[in-house]
């Protein structure tokens, strides 16, 4: 059946909600976009007349979806190269999703996006339908074609999970930003002590570059270490300007509401390092240099000002 246009108009304001699910559901904004038009496909397919709760209705379509994928995803995961991370979205992006409690700024932030990734495909959809949406227990159990209880049991296992990694410190705007100005300028003192002091002890570094970007497949661990490979990453070299491309201006920023940096080239993003703050130190450096998972991020860049960049890199 040929949908109307109010029947595209109610599929149109569930979009952004939609969207917000998949991609903290899939940890990917290009993969979450094509779930949500692949949900639309299937909505032009329906008798949506005889729907009598679209949101319900478009919501389970889905989270169906993005269960295969992430069964999928799981297994294309083990062959990838290197650290696998999700992509990051930086401030402002509408994919980010709704922000008004701590639970919906916590279930969108890199740091938990990234222990979500330890959880089983059910557990990561009742953890974000819970935390971030709200939706009660019945409606999950409906979603998913459980029991209220065994929702809830789910719920509780995956929270557990979830709070047994580190606990992240919320912080506001002008202490992400002074964050980003001492590390920047302790990455680029050429020393390794200024680092170390705004590290944790059991602080960790890890880089995702697809296979397409030199990254380190293993974590660098513990303060000193981390701090030493900051230090050499941050250090001018011509080596590092042939591999870039040139000399990238960096920025500062928040992505997924944690302090970030923005390495920005020719109008387009070519790194994304986003710090996870805990007790006021620094407990994981993340880089995203995946090309592939930098688009939107290019995109969002080109369509506001963001000032003068902190620094010229290499």
């Amino acid at each position: 059946m040929a949908l109307t246009e109010n029947d595209v108009d109610r599929f149109m304001a569930s979009r952004p909600r939609l969207e917000a699910i998949a991609y903290r559901l899939l940890g990917s904004a290009s993969e979450a976009e094509d779930a949500v038009q692949e949900t639309f496909l299937r909505w032009q397919d329906a008798d949506v007349d005889r729907i009598r709760v679209p949101e319900a209705w478009l919501t389970k379509v889905l989270t169906n979806l993005c269960l295969n994928q992430l069964t999928s995803a799981r297994a294309r995961r083990e062959t990838y190269v290197g650290a696998w991370l999700p992509e990051p979205l930086i401030a402002g992006d509408p994919m980010l999703g709704p922000a008004d409690t701590a639970e919906q700024r916590e279930s969108v932030s890199y740091a938990v996006l990234v222990l979500l990734e330890r959880l089983s495909p059910n557990e990561r959809v009742v953890y974000v339908l819970r935390e971030a949406f709200d939706y009660p227990h019945r409606e999950i159990a409906e979603i998913l074609d459980l029991t209220e209880a065994a929702s809830q049991q789910i719920h509780h296992r995956a929270k557990k999970h979830v709070a047994d990694g580190k606990a992240r410190t919320e912080i506001d705007e002008a202490a992400a930003r002074r964050i980003v100005d001492e590390f920047l300028t302790a990455a680029t003192s050429g020393r390794t002590e200024p680092l170390v002091r705004l590290l944790t002890q059991d602080a960790v570094a890890v880089g995702d570059g697809g296979g397409k970007v030199p990254a380190r497949a293993k974590a660098f661990e513990g303060a000193l270490a981390v701090a030493t490979f900051m230090r050499g990453l941050f250090k001018p070299g011509k080596a590092k300007r042939d591999l870039v491309g040139g000399s990238p201006a960096v920025y500062a920023t928040t992505a997924n509401g944690d302090p970030a940096l923005v390495a920005v080239l020719d109008g387009r993003v070519v790194g994304i390092m986003c710090l996870e703050v805990t007790a006021g130190r620094i407990a994981a450096i993340r880089s995203q240099v995946n090309p592939d998972k930098l688009e939107r991020a290019t995109r969002a860049w080109a369509a506001t000002d963001h000032g003068e960049p902190l620094l010229i890199a290499f």
